[in-house]
């Protein structure tokens, strides 16, 4: 049988960090054998907020070498730069053309992270699902791994597929797919060091409100040593008083490979000191295999080169068939 296909992508900018890695990546790894897989490098989407254009090409570079260190497979996945295809932006303008402005106005995280901008707000914010909607669906997936907080993103995409097929298609020759959302229980929400109401995240201020994939293990030790937590001793999942307690606990439980029932046991009567210790020695170990697998293919830059060359050829190959599907249906002439 043929393997459905599988689409995700993560924002290059700052460092991948614990929560990238639960709640997306290892997720990708575990799964990947089931899958057609296409993994990108959202080059495009770190220009929507301010960026340091000097590290965006060495940041997509690094993430490309986390995402093999973490152990995605190149006999069964597919990694490329998104701005190395042009599809991404071409089909992303067709979309903005029939996506209602009040859409995109509607959107959460536009909201928030307009406030935060203020005057420096860009126009990229608003249209940033638009673009994604491309990137969706460009390669036609049946699966996109999304976490809780994006499950909005996939619905507007799915909004503007039904918009764009109802204008340009009929209900027996749709133009463009409608994708699935694929959404792990378990780790697909990892919270802040510092706040456990809040996701952890590549744009938090504080370095110390996440675990980065490339921390020291003496960074490590200091981020979990200082992480926020209560002073109840006995630790529990799930209660909604102790937020830190319950994140600190998934990710133990994550990270160790434990059943929740086998943590609940051990920890039920730990205090902080000593839980604390056990959860920075698990998080280095789990963390040193990625670590030392980075290192090595950091030190050959001529196969990272070739792994994204070949990612782009197969990416282009499949994102211009379905580009060039929409803009017929639009009305467009296409080059011979």
């Amino acid at each position: 049988m043929t393997k459905q296909r599988v689409l995700s992508g993560i924002q290059t900018t700052g460092n991948l960090h614990l929560g990238n890695y639960l709640g997306a990546i290892r997720n990708w790894v575990e799964a990947q054998r089931h899958y057609e897989n296409y993994f990108f490098l959202a080059d495009l989407h770190a220009i929507t907020v301010p960026h340091d254009p000097s590290t965006l090409a060495a940041d997509t570079y690094r993430m490309a070498a986390v995402y093999l260190a973490c152990g995605l497979d190149l006999n069964h996945t597919t990694i490329f730069v998104q701005s190395h295809v042009p599809a991404h932006t071409e089909l992303a303008w067709l979309l903005s053309c029939v996506t209602p402005l009040n859409w995109l106005e509607d959107m959460i995280q536009f909201k928030e992270k307009a406030i935060k901008q203020g005057q420096d707000v860009g126009t990229g914010l608003l249209t940033y699902p638009v673009l994604m909607a491309s990137d969706i669906l460009l390669y036609e997936p049946d699966k996109v791994p999304v976490g809780e907080d994006q499950k909005q993103h996939l619905e507007i995409t799915r909004d503007i597929v039904d918009r764009f097929n109802h204008k340009f298609a009929t209900s027996k020759a749709p133009v463009l797919k409608r994708p699935e959302p694929l959404i792990r229980a378990e780790g697909a929400r990892v919270m802040s060091l510092t706040d456990g109401t809040k996701k952890m995240s590549k744009s938090d201020p504080s370095e110390l409100s996440r675990i980065n994939l490339l921390d020291p293990p003496d960074v490590i030790q200091t981020k979990i040593k200082r992480c926020k937590t209560d002073p109840i001793r006995g630790l529990t999942f799930g209660d909604a008083e102790r937020p830190e307690c319950n994140n600190l606990l998934t990710l133990y439980m994550l990270l160790s490979g434990k059943r929740k029932d086998e943590v609940t046991a051990e920890c039920q009567d730990m205090g902080w000191g000593q839980f604390k210790p056990l959860l920075a020695e698990t998080t280095i170990a789990a963390l040193n295999p990625i670590q030392e697998k980075y290192d090595a293919i950091m030190k050959d830059p001529g196969y990272l080169e070739t792994v994204l060359r070949s990612g782009r050829d197969q990416a282009r190959a499949i994102a211009n068939q379905t580009l060039n599907k929409a803009k017929t249906a639009m009305g467009y002439t296409i080059p011979s």
